[in-house]
């Protein structure tokens, strides 16, 4: 089994890494189960799911924090966490990035969005200064206790400044020594080319896959062609879920059963089986007689 401790060795090699979205431990273990080697932790989906709003910023370091433990509690996968804008300031970043680390998070992602930040995807962002910007990885740089904790900087300045404008704050966060960058929601493959081009030969860079985003969808194989080395779809296991929900309560709702759903989903044994139930109370019996 992978560990978080590995990540870094992973991004070592040619191969792009796909990581699934996820946004709580049941959803970190069914990815798990499915063979996925790295997952992420999406700033947006926790939004979705646990306050049932939009990625306007809205989420907070605990309840991202508490998300995090929950899930690296249950699974040994390395887990890449959405850590927005770090909270705040340079000095909220480093609060942000020792709390995450302590949680178990295996790559600590931070963007240079103004607060209150909004979906990468949604029109109206805004970006800070590089400089305050700069100022912020740093700190997040000295604030992290191991080698093995990566730190991702992100840019969304392309929809704000432009390509060339986005390309060149990555070129700044670089120097600046972070491990991964993300230049969001490039729009045509002729600008993905671009930042590959002038980036991918010197550090890993990310790539997000939003259905019905800006970024034309492409499968992580030839994104990793291109010459990415992470492929995320963060949104899209929120997405699939709440269009199965929908068709489940429509259905609830209209027969007054779950008769014509159980094709479609697990019975109480089969979840049962899934999150390992017998082996937690076998495991408890070891303890029930005090000796």
């Amino acid at each position: 089994m992978t560990t978080p401790h590995t990540l870094r060795t992973r991004l070592a090699e040619p191969r792009a890494l796909l990581a699934p979205g996820i946004y709580d431990a049941l959803s970190a273990l069914v990815a798990e189960q499915a063979g996925f080697e790295a997952l992420y932790l999406s700033g947006a989906s926790i939004a979705y799911t646990r306050l049932g709003s939009p990625d306007i910023g809205l989420t907070t370091f605990s309840e991202v924090t508490d998300t995090l433990a929950h899930i690296t509690e249950r699974v040994r996968v390395p887990v890449i966490v959405d850590a927005d804008t770090g909270f705040g300031n340079a000095l909220n970043v480093q609060r942000t990035v020792r709390g995450l680390e302590r949680a178990g998070a295996a790559m600590i992602q931070l963007e240079d969005q103004t607060f209150p930040k909004r979906c990468g995807h949604l029109q109206g962002k805004g970006v800070v200064p590089v400089a305050e910007m700069c100022g912020k990885l740093r700190a997040a740089l000295d604030a992290r206790t191991s080698h093995e904790t990566l730190i991702l900087a992100r840019t969304d300045a392309l929809a704000v400044e432009g390509l060339e404008a986005a390309l060149a704050r990555a070129e700044a966060y670089l120097a600046c020594g972070v491990d991964a960058l993300f230049v969001e929601a490039l729009r045509t493959p002729a600008q993905i080319d671009a930042a590959c081009a002038r980036l991918a030969a010197r550090v890993p860079l990310l790539a997000t896959m939003v259905e019905g985003g800006q970024t034309p969808v492409e499968s992580a194989q030839a994104l990793g062609e291109r010459g990415f080395r992470i492929v995320i779809f963060p949104g899209g296991t929120a997405r699939a879920v709440a269009h199965t929900l929908q068709g489940y309560y429509a259905s609830l709702k209209a027969h007054g059963s779950t008769t014509p759903w159980r094709e479609r989903m697990l019975d109480f044994d089969g979840l049962n089986a899934l999150i390992g139930t017998p082996g937690v109370l076998e495991a408890g019996m070891r303890y029930a007689d005090g000796s």
